[in-house]
């Protein structure tokens, strides 16, 4: 096969553009991806690694009965790159797909760098390519220039949130005579540290965290902050109300210390805790635990402070401390179309959070779709849209689509999707129809392709990710 096709150009080696540029070069087109560190770093990286996981190791849920899970079996299907290699990498997390993450970003880095139709150029790039296709991957944290360049491009100014991240505690420091192993409800195997609090103790955290003192934002402009509500720092939440925590991240259902006997038998009800605050493992070999939900923008000595008045952490050595940074989204609605293309220029397509969309697993959907399609722009072919009955078509319908004066960026959920036939009054039974539908008309698009000879040859190596007449899905 010979090389002299129309590159790509990917801007932003995050886990959109790493999956982007994947499925391009898998067409059979060069692209070059490009990624701004190190010659730019960012405020919240800490690697130079293509598709660094910043603030967890966490792709979510991993059944495909949740939302998460579901994206992530569309993927697998579609033959991601990302999801492949989070399978490749996980580690133990319960019920949660989670991955090492720094031999999760590694890998993907040899293996992209590796590709003989990828060219990795590490520089920044301050203004988009007006010639040629380009796919804009640059996420919540695009520099300054290519910002500015892109405003001016939209005419539309960015709408803005503040993301953080937890920190991440040295296992050993951790006291496994109050912290112990479970899963809530026993789902899955015991995968998570859990620390118990009683009442006093945690109202005494409660309301030293309230009072905790915050990083200044430096750049960022306070009275213009919006959280989003799917990662608000602890501290805010705490703000919320005494209990606030106790239905969100601390919360202790269903969470038992098997050392202590069963909480479920009455006799032992006294015994549940108040409230827990749980670790997930961020390696393979359990060196480092993260805290789930802590995302914080609090001092990094008020950190340690507050965070060891947690039982089981008064000794926590902390390897990471808590960040905070403001993220920046496109409205979606307003600019793009299903298929990514920007409504302005069908040659420039976008993907990841830069366009609205929240998680991990979001952002390899989105590269996946706008490398596919930025891929058949070169080669002449049609471009595709998902079937609106599964996770992604679902996800990127609703960003192009939703009220332009009120979107908000939005992860994977049940509640984007087309109603059932039939109304499903039980919950799991209720996500189990929408995924078994998903799987079904994502299985029958993949099945109802009509690819030609050529077609056929292009993805021989990847014959799974042909795709079907568009005419198909309207």
């Amino acid at each position: 096969m010979t090389n002299d096709k129309q590159q790509v150009n990917v801007i932003g080696g995050g886990l959109a553009g790493t999956e982007a540029a994947w499925q391009i070069a898998q067409a059979g087109v060069p692209v070059v991806l490009h990624e701004m560190r190190p010659v730019r770093l960012s405020p919240a990286h800490h690697t130079v690694e293509l598709a660094e996981l910043v603030c967890s190791n966490s792709f979510g849920a991993k059944s495909s009965d949740r939302a998460a899970g579901l994206l992530h079996e569309e993927l697998r299907r579609l033959g991601s790159i990302i999801i492949g290699k989070a399978d490749q990498h996980a580690v133990p997390a319960g019920g949660a797909l989670a991955v090492d993450r720094a031999v999760f970003s590694r890998e993907l880095t040899e293996t992209l760098a590796s590709h003989p139709l990828i060219e990795l150029q590490r520089e920044e790039v301050p203004q988009i390519t007006t010639t040629g296709v380009v796919v804009l991957t640059t996420g919540p944290l695009t520099s300054p220039a290519l910002a500015e360049d892109l405003q001016q491009f939209t005419g539309l100014e960015y709408f803005s949130f503040f993301d953080a991240a937890s920190p991440i505690v040295v296992g050993e420091s951790i006291n496994r005579d109050i912290a112990f192993m479970a899963s809530r409800y026993d789902k899955g195997e015991a995968a998570y540290l859990n620390c118990p609090m009683n009442r006093e103790q945690y109202r005494h955290f409660w309301e030293e965290l309230c009072a905790a003192q915050k990083a200044e934002l430096k750049d960022f402009e306070q009275e213009t902050a919006k959280f989003f509500e799917g990662c608000l720092p602890i501290e805010e939440m705490a703000r919320r109300g005494e209990d606030t925590m106790r239905y969100g991240p601390l919360k202790p259902v269903g969470l038992f210390d098997a050392r202590k006997g069963d909480f479920r038998a009455p006799e032992n009800q006294h015994q549940r805790p108040y409230a827990v605050v749980q670790l997930r493992q961020e390696d393979k070999a359990g060196q480092l635990w993260n805290m789930v939900g802590f995302q914080t923008n609090l001092r990094w000595g008020e950190q340690k402070r507050v965070f060891r008045l947690i039982p089981g952490l008064e000794e926590a050595e902390f390897v990471r401390m808590g960040v905070m940074h403001r993220n920046t989204f496109l409205n979606a609605p307003e600019l793009l179309q299903p298929t990514l293309q920007f409504k302005k220029r069908s040659t420039l397509l976008a993907a990841g959070q830069l366009v609205g969309t929240e998680s991990y697993t979001a952002a390899a959907a989105g590269g996946w779709l706008a490398g596919t399609n930025a891929a058949r722009l070169v080669l002449g072919l049609e471009l595709v849209t998902m079937p609106p009955t599964t996770m992604m078509g679902a996800l990127f319908d609703f960003i192009s689509s939703a009220s332009p004066k009120h979107f908000q960026p939005m992860p994977p959920n049940f509640g984007i999707l087309p109603e059932l036939p039939v109304r499903i009054k039980n919950k799991r039974e209720r996500y189990g129809a929408y995924r078994d539908r998903a799987l079904a008309d994502l299985d029958g698009w993949l099945s109802r392709l009509r690819v030609s000879a050529a077609e056929k040859l292009l993805y021989s190596n990847n014959i799974t990710l042909t795709y079907s007449d568009s005419k198909l899905l309207n």
